[in-house]
């Protein structure tokens, strides 16, 4: 069987964006589950609902590997996973080391879907001496003296690197200078790596702090619903009337001395403000 070092696959030379080929994994799980019922075909709708993808999206990436499906009967679920399994390059052997068992390098080692998406753990690597010759998920851990030698014997090409964090770069060199030419990363810190080395990074506390973003927002949402119905519920309040003072009645307010009637002292800050221009209270107060 062909190893990773001596075929890469063939996305890049055929043109097909980084955005379709991030999605064709997901097309391929879903696809993948679909062949486990015996499901023989399946319609662009049904297939990019399960892949959280719409549609339109869907057919688009489909049409870079030149498969458009059948009208009225849709997509060959059995040839779809060949297609996007070739395009991946998982119809080949690509053979993997993990550096850095700890508990995450260790649950890795142990994970079942390396095998059946067409990855081989080909050695797990640690800097602890004790660790040396431990089984961990049936293999036996090797020491980080011998990571050049592992690479090269193996031919691997793709690294996982889950140390901690002050040693990620070290290791990261050393991988790369010994011929690796993809790296996955769980060191909680960014890798610097020369040109043509690729590097996918994962880190769960990102992860989790932008979900926690993503409560916080929903939690704010939903205190600012209730805080509106609450609003909408409430009594309103009764409005106040403004209301003259006897000796500022609009009947009496424009009299003068000559004709006997009262006049109206300035006697509320209301009477002040809403004094006509020539010193007397309109007739309509301004509501």
């Amino acid at each position: 069987m062909a190893t990773g070092r001596t075929h890469r696959p063939a996305t890049r030379s055929r043109g097909i964006p980084e955005a379709t080929v991030a999605r064709l994994p997901l097309y391929l799980r879903a696809l993948t589950a679909l062949s486990e019922r015996s499901v023989p075909t399946v319609s662009s709708e049904e297939l990019a609902a399960a892949a959280g993808v719409n549609s339109a999206k869907l057919r688009k990436d489909f049409s870079y590997l030149g498969s458009y499906g059948t009208r009225g009967v849709g997509y060959d679920v059995e040839y779809l996973v060949y297609q996007i399994s070739r395009e991946l390059g998982l119809t080949q052997d690509w053979p993997v080391v993990i550096v850095g068992i700890g508990n995450l390098g260790a649950a890795l080692a142990n994970y079942g879907g390396f095998a059946s998406r067409g990855f081989r753990v080909a050695a797990l690597i640690d800097a602890d001496p004790a660790m040396a010759g431990k089984p961990v998920a049936g293999i036996a851990v090797q020491h980080t003296d011998e990571l050049e030698s592992i690479i090269s014997d193996n031919g691997v090409s793709i690294g996982v690197i889950a140390t901690p964090a002050g040693a990620a770069q070290q290791v990261c060199e050393r991988l790369v200078a010994a011929g690796v030419t993809s790296i996955l990363n769980f060191a909680p810190t960014v890798l610097s790596v020369p040109d043509g080395v690729d590097v996918r990074k994962v880190d769960l506390s990102i992860e989790l702090q932008i979900l926690a973003f993503h409560e916080q927002r929903k939690a704010g949402e939903e205190a600012a619903q209730d805080a509106a119905q609450a609003g909408a519920t409430a009594p309103a309040p009764a409005r106040a009337s403004r209301v003259l003072p006897d000796a500022a009645t609009p009947a009496t307010a424009g009299a003068g001395p000559a004709t006997g009637a009262a006049t109206a002292p300035v006697a509320s800050a209301d009477v002040r403000d809403n004094q006509g221009p020539d010193g007397d209270v309109p007739a309509v107060m301004p509501a």
